[in-house]
């Protein structure tokens, strides 16, 4: 669907063409000032998209055709390698020209609505001495469906603030919902979690959010790197690919955390490998490595001859620094950019 310019601004208006995966085209007409996705919006065509200001990367696309300016005087979570590699935050994206945007989704996914649900805590455990494992069930009568790397929102109680989690459980394993979350020294989700949080306790969810998720491409080879609790959309991705039928394709883990004590998971990843043959596992710690474990981080486990197909995809979700590192050494070594999906952590107090 596309908006009618209005009669006289025609010199206002720029054409924008907006090409989903699945060869799916949409144009919308934007205004001189408006972005593309306020343009899209108001045009009744549906994104995806979470924050509208640059700090969650929902609405990331490629420019193929055409010049876009970023917003001035905003900013965003996109990376150096992503701008430069022509990416773009729809949110923030000003086209100062027609021009094209390439969606790393197929149109199906951009009709996906979030939604807002009610669920009991379950579980709190911890993990290690700054992660617990928040597992979750939604009450009686509602569901909230998600792909694969997919994030929700969470309401902390008492506060009017969200934070946002990927479950590292599937959309199989509903009504339960696992999350893997990072305590931080005064954060809000953190003091609920450490002094509140009991058995039965009602939070509100609201979701799924994002274009990070796995992709319809489970015959290619699979490099998944995860820093910290990045490792959930991830482990989600995993047990999706194993409840798949027909043969599985290779999968490298390289997950990595600052030091022993902060690792976590290690038997969940461990029996993936008993479940699914073609996964092979590497972990690191930035320093005390011992015994089995790789001195250095995620990336660095990386070795030259992990890819040896041209149609291999890689995942990445953590911290920005790793993120860039990641996109550097996966196309040094022949990933293609396009099949380079990424997501950045970022903590929130």
């Amino acid at each position: 669907m596309s908006r009618a310019p209005a009669e006289g601004n025609m010199s206002n208006i720029k054409n924008v063409t907006l090409q989903f995966s699945d060869g799916i085209c949409k144009s919308v007409a934007v205004k001189d000032g408006e972005s593309v996705l306020d343009a899209a919006l108001a045009a009744d065509l549906q994104l995806i998209h979470q924050c509208r200001s640059g700090s969650c990367s929902c609405c990331m696309a490629t420019l193929t055709e055409g010049n876009a300016k970023m917003r001035s005087g905003s900013s965003s979570t996109l990376l150096r390698s992503e701008f430069e590699a022509g990416q773009r935050l729809l949110c923030l994206a000003e086209p100062e020209s027609d021009c094209t945007f390439a969606l790393n989704y197929d149109s199906n996914a951009s009709l996906q609505q979030a939604t807002k649900v009610r669920a009991f805590i379950d579980d709190v455990e911890k993990l290690a001495h700054n992660v617990v494992r928040l597992t979750l069930e939604l009450a009686e009568g509602e569901w909230l469906d998600f792909r694969p790397g997919q994030f929700v929102q969470v309401k902390v109680p008492g506060l009017s603030v969200m934070r946002s989690y990927s479950p590292a459980s599937t959309s199989a394993d509903l009504p339960k919902i696992v999350l893997l979350i990072r305590l931080l020294p005064d954060g809000a989700m953190s003091n609920y979690l450490r002094s509140e949080a009991a058995r039965d306790a009602v939070l509100e969810l609201e979701g799924p959010f994002g274009s990070f998720f796995l992709r319809e491409k489970v015959k290619a080879p699979h490099i998944m790197i995860a820093g910290g609790t990045g490792l959930a959309p991830v482990m989600s991705m995993i047990d999706s690919i194993q409840k798949t039928s027909g043969k599985k394709p290779p999968i490298l883990l390289s997950f990595g955390c600052a030091t022993p004590d902060s690792l976590f998971c290690l038997d969940d990843i461990e029996l993936r490998k008993h479940w699914l043959p073609s996964l092979t596992n590497r972990i690191s710690v930035d320093r005390e490595a011992a015994g089995s474990l790789l001195q250095g981080n995620p990336v660095d486990a990386l070795r030259d001859d992990d890819v040896k197909d041209p149609d291999t995809v890689a995942y990445i979700c953590g911290p920005q620094p790793m993120i860039e590192a990641a996109y550097r050494r996966l196309e040094a070594l022949g990933v293609r950019h396009e099949n380079i999906f990424a997501e950045q952590f970022t903590p929130s107090n």
